[in-house]
């Protein structure tokens, strides 16, 4: 595709929860077809939520009651799904796909949309993030579709725990649905934890032990500022420091070799200090003590499709009307390119004037 300077005359379609705005000033973007920033990043992976329906009601995502959810009709269809991400990988260099929640397996056509995306001609990485729950009848078919890889969201294997911390005493479909991701050979599985002070972070060694027997690869994720109920305490946080001391008694944790490349977790080997062995990898992704913003390589949308350039932005860009209105790809390319150029240079947690989004992590997709 040729490349071509953007000039977007087109108010008012950037919307957040406070205002309505407009598109960023283009004119010094460079004619370049990426999806590029202002600061010499371009988005090559791109994360889908599909739902902000949860059938769990974990305490640092959503409050005890849920959240007023989308209906069908504001959510993107199957095929507005996959002509978007079709978009994204054709004109905009995106690379890798993941989808996201809410919980996507809430989603009965997500085999269709994962499908859907598998089929097309410059086919990308496909993963999903997922509490697992119903995955044990549903992973062999999500890979017979294209399904790459999976993440699920467990912050404890101690019944008593996780219902503390998801308000639903729904472990045991959780293990089954992991079980069922390796019978059916999903690999890498990666489990995404978050802990929290005096809830399950004194579980955090047993924790990583019972990932490792499994061959599955822990990820330990600082809490951000993401909850419904806004009482995030950067104080009392578990932070990556916190994570090391916590495993130091039982193991030993050396930094891989390799480049991160972009990739939010920081890894570490793993050695067990009493035998000497190796036992695999952790990681943990730090997104409020050492962040790695400069690197970001990410771009969002939500369920009804609008671009979010940062977990934390208070502003989106709607790509649903343009969807519906009739607009050619090269139009919605137009779009997403221009809400991308306005993406900021960091998260800006440790500004004085960091305000936390509206929206909990549900409706935005991790």
């Amino acid at each position: 595709m040729a490349s071509r300077r953007i000039g977007l005359g087109i108010p008012k379609l950037r919307t957040t929860d406070e205002t309505t705005t407009s598109l960023p000033d283009t004119s010094d973007r460079p004619a370049t077809p990426a999806l590029a920033d202002r600061f010499g990043r371009e988005a090559t992976d791109l994360r889908f939520s599909l739902t902000d329906f949860c059938n769990l009601r974990c305490t640092y995502c959503m409050p005890a009651s849920g959240l007023t959810f989308l209906n069908k009709e504001q959510m993107l269809s199957v095929d507005e799904v996959v002509r978007l991400v079709r978009i994204g990988v054709e004109r905009l260099g995106i690379e890798q796909v993941r989808f996201t929640g809410g919980e996507p397996l809430t989603r009965p056509d997500l085999e269709e949309i994962i499908a859907g995306v598998a089929a097309l001609p410059q086919r990308p990485d496909i993963s999903l993030t997922t509490n697992a729950i119903g995955l044990d009848h549903r992973a062999a078919r999500l890979r017979d579709a294209g399904l790459d890889r999976i993440n699920v969201s467990l912050d404890s294997v101690v019944s008593e725990t996780f219902e503390r911390l998801s308000r639903r005493p729904l472990l045991h479909r959780v293990l089954a649905g992991v079980e069922g991701a390796r019978e059916a050979g999903l690999d890498p599985i990666k489990v995404n934890a978050v802990l929290l002070p005096g809830v399950n972070d004194h579980e955090l060694p047993d924790l990583l032990d019972w990932c490792l027997a499994r061959e599955l690869q822990l990820r330990v994720i600082e809490q951000m500022p993401l909850d419904a109920d806004h009482i995030w305490d950067r104080g009392t946080m578990i932070s990556a420091a916190d994570v090391h001391s916590m495993l130091a008694d039982r193991y030993t944790l050396t930094p891989v070799a390799e480049d991160r490349n972009g990739a939010p977790a920081e890894l570490f080997e793993v050695e067990d200090r009493i035998t000497g062995a190796h036992r695999g990898r952790v990681g943990i992704i730090a997104s409020v003590t050492r962040p790695f913003c400069a690197d970001c390589r990410r771009t969002r949308l939500t369920a009804e499709g609008r671009v979010r350039t940062c977990l934390f932005s208070r502003e989106e860009t709607d790509l649903r009307g343009a969807l519906r209105s009739g607009a050619d790809d090269e139009h919605i390319a137009q779009i997403w390119r221009a809400a991308q150029w306005g993406k900021k240079a960091g998260h800006g947690m440790d500004r004085d004037d960091f305000i936390q989004p509206e929206r909990p992590m549900s409706a935005i997709g991790g």
